[in-house]
């Protein structure tokens, strides 16, 4: 029990099983009703193990791959074309073949 309600995350469950309404649980927590109603559910499909364990999720982005971040440090080190006097994000996602949003993030 005390790892359960050591975990934040948990907590709105332990509240449901005190039998405390989503109002409450939302005022003393300061979660959303959305966050304390998905809680709810789980606590009441899973009882407590379903708040011992998180829920697995999709990863978020996936890592640029070093061949990428290489070739785009490369490019700064080269010069620009068309006689440019510095890399523009289009130009450099282009010449490299990636989207310009990776090339940001990079």
């Amino acid at each position: 029990m005390q790892v359960i309600v050591a975990d934040p995350g948990s907590l709105e469950g332990v509240m449901s099983g005190d039998g405390l309404g989503t109002s409450a649980i939302m005022a003393e927590t300061d979660k959303s009703k959305t966050c304390v109603c998905r809680s709810q559910e789980r606590f009441m499909r899973e009882c407590f193990d379903g708040l011992l364990r998180d829920r697995s999720r999709s990863p978020g982005r996936a890592p640029v791959p070093p061949k990428h971040v290489a070739e785009i440090v490369r490019l700064t080190q080269a010069t620009p074309p068309h006689e440019a006097a510095h890399w523009t994000l289009r130009a450099m996602s282009t010449v490299a073949g990636i989207e310009a949003s990776t090339v940001q993030g990079i």
